[in-house]
């Protein structure tokens, strides 16, 4: 990600890295490029980054990333957001993955309007076109707005912004 983080600061925009404050030591291990938000746990970053996001992109990587990756997918199918959910499919690395959802939409567990959700390019540069055109096309199930109220409920102390 720091790779990444260069990049996109190089390119004149602004970078905000968003991490759980008990994962700074092990994680944080040298230089940081923009800004860097400590938050009290995942949760927390990902509602963060919600915040701040036109798209959200997974690179290949780990189940930290798939977790953060179904979660979004979630949101977007639930109408927590509209933004796009881009994959960079690298070699071919997410395509056993987009099998399995295509699987799943084939089976009705996935409706069709949900599957393109998801977008995929095998560079960067043409995942990025495929963003920007992107129109979302899901049904809303909540509305933004409920469910950030239900989540100051849920998660008060994360909300306290006098802190």
């Amino acid at each position: 990600m720091g790779l990444v983080s260069q990049a996109v600061h190089d390119g004149g925009r602004h970078v905000i890295g968003v991490i759980p404050k008990t994962l700074m030591p092990r994680e944080l291990t040298g230089e940081t490029v923009g800004e860097v938000k400590a938050v009290a746990n995942m949760h927390q970053r990902k509602a963060e980054m919600a915040k701040h996001s036109d798209a959200f992109i997974a690179l290949p990587g780990g189940y930290g990333t798939l977790e953060e990756l179904l979660e979004v997918i979630t949101w977007a199918q639930l109408g927590i957001h509209d933004e796009p959910v881009g994959l960079v499919n690298v070699d071919g690395y997410f395509s056993s993955l987009l099998s399995f959802i295509d699987k799943a939409v084939e089976e009705g567990f996935i409706s069709p309007n949900a599957r393109h959700i998801i977008v995929s390019a095998p560079t960067a540069k043409e995942l990025v076109k495929k963003l920007e055109e992107y129109v979302p096309c899901h049904e809303s199930v909540a509305s933004k707005l409920n469910w950030q109220m239900e989540q100051q409920l849920a998660y008060p102390q994360e909300y306290d912004i006098s802190r």
